[in-house]
């Protein structure tokens, strides 16, 4: 969505990662102002998010 931003990572979004991206990113277009990412604590939200970005 921005090229203002680079993640560098030897990993890859793996498991529900790709989706959640997916759906977030539909929420961004779609001009939703909130979303909520849920997830248990070392599931991977930062990096979800950082792929966001």
């Amino acid at each position: 969505m921005s090229d203002h931003f680079q993640l560098v990572s030897k990993f890859k979004p793996a498991g529900d990662q790709p989706t959640a991206i997916a759906q977030l990113c539909e929420g961004l277009e779609a001009g939703l102002a909130h979303q909520t990412l849920l997830g248990a604590t070392g599931t991977g939200k930062t990096f979800t998010m950082a792929n966001i970005i």
